[in-house]
């Protein structure tokens, strides 16, 4: 086999190969030996027919079929034989295919570019650091009973906190708008859910009471003909209920399985829970600095095979979160929107995909599975029922792949802070959880 490579670009290359025909032919004529017994033709007896016959009328598809093969087998051969770092699948162009012919081909492909870690000493990154404290347990607990909140009809005037179902239309100097008509919507007063002048002018009425009222909307309202405009707003109150929220006495407290019932043991739960994710949200931050710091401080080329792929990836994703999200959005079709709209984040992905495996192979950075393991039992910590979600994760290979890749995660953040200077910042759980929730 003859093998020349060409250097089409920094990532591209262009290699010429040439198979001996007798790879191919001597396959050829061994197949076609054996489909001679048992080909069928009008005029011969079975496994009588010639073997130059049965060449006539099937040895162009064998050919074809043993040729492919071979063409496939020999360009991974050849890439190994001249230590090329093959991304993703060839362009192949056969030159010459043909029985009794050397097979010539040509592919054309990239490969890995070569990547030097780079010094990251002038880098600086922050870490911040917050306490759970007791102001933050008790409105986490606020919460926790606002979540349990029922709600129960009552019989006086609205105000602030109540849940009302009204109608109400609007106009706008006499006329009706799109959105300005609707029957038995829920309001929660105080929610700005609804425009400021809307919502105050519902607070004293009773059940069955009639308003009007001017409610302007703002110069930056979303539907851009309201801007700025006055509407007279007829409002009807239907019903009115106020918020039942539930006493943290042992019954709310069995709610969350502390069978005690105890008020200490809620509160020592909580803090355990708040603390696990206070620590995971300012190791995420960290992740995402020392992350954004790497793809910054490297400059390679990136093979468009992956980028692609990835491209596919990001999409589906996309399309996921948004009919899992239940967005306004949700039926929107992704698959219709061109590739530059992901092109960006599947580019940034691939290069600190590519990046990663770099730092891991150069700096033999290897899986610590003590820390595999505290991670499962981080996550099983969570669950109901530890034990089972454990068991779960180690039958199932590609559940523990996942816990490894964020372990080896952790693993790289590790390594490049401590090359990077590292300021501490002191800052509170609600801002730090905020912005969590934010970025997520």
């Amino acid at each position: 086999m003859q093998v020349s490579v060409e250097s089409t670009g920094n990532i591209q290359r262009k290699m010429t190969i040439e198979v001996p025909a007798d790879r191919a032919d001597l396959e050829v004529d061994k197949r076609l030996k054996e489909m001679r017994g048992k080909v069928r033709l009008d005029g011969f007896r079975p496994g009588k027919v010639p073997l130059s016959v049965v060449k006539k009328i099937h040895g162009n598809d064998v050919y074809r079929e043993v040729a492919g093969g071979i063409i496939q087998a020999s360009f991974y051969e050849a890439a190994t034989q001249e230590e090329q770092r093959v991304v993703g699948l060839p362009n192949i162009e056969t030159k010459i295919f043909q029985y009794g012919k050397d097979i010539e081909f040509t592919a054309s492909f990239d490969v890995y570019p070569d990547i030097e870690i780079a010094a990251l000493e002038s880098h600086t990154v922050t870490r911040e650091s917050a306490q759970v404290n007791n102001a933050d347990i008790d409105k986490m607990i606020e919460t926790l009973r606002s979540q349990q909140t029922t709600w129960i009809d009552v019989e006086r005037a609205a105000k602030n906190g109540d849940s009302l179902t009204i109608d109400f239309s609007g106009l706008i100097e006499g006329e009706s708008f799109d959105g300005g008509t609707a029957k038995d919507v829920k309001i929660e007063l105080g929610s700005g859910r609804m425009l400021a002048d809307f919502e105050t002018a519902l607070v004293g009425m009773s059940i069955g009471e009639e308003k009007t009222t001017d409610v302007t909307f703002p110069d930056d309202y979303q539907t851009e003909k309201l801007q700025g405009k006055t509407a007279q707003f007829t409002q009807t109150v239907k019903k009115i209920q106020a918020a039942d929220k539930p006493e943290l006495d042992a019954d709310f407290i069995k709610k969350f399985g502390i069978e005690s019932g105890e008020v200490d043991a809620l509160r020592e739960t909580i803090n355990e829970n708040m603390q696990r994710e206070l620590a995971s949200a300012i190791q995420n931050k960290l992740k995402i600095q020392v992350m954004d710091t790497l793809a910054n401080a490297h400059d390679f080329d990136i093979p468009t095979s992956l980028v692609t792929e990835e491209i596919k990836h990001v999409r589906e994703e996309m399309q996921q979160e948004m009919q899992q999200g239940g967005t306004t959005q949700q039926n929107l079709d992704l698959s219709t929107l061109p590739d530059d709209l992901f092109q960006e984040k599947a580019e940034k992905r691939v290069k600190l995909g590519l990046l990663v495996g770099e730092i891991i192979r150069q700096k033999d950075i290897k899986k610590d599975d003590a820390k595999v393991e505290a991670k499962l039992e981080e996550l099983a910590s969570t669950y109901e029922d530890p034990k089972a979600l454990v068991d779960y994760y180690r039958s199932n290979q590609q559940a523990m792949q996942r816990i490894e890749a964020a372990v080896m995660e952790d693993l790289i953040v590790d390594w490049a802070s401590a090359q990077m200077t590292v300021e501490e910042a002191e800052s509170n759980f609600d801002s730090i959880m905020n912005r969590q929730s934010a970025a997520a």
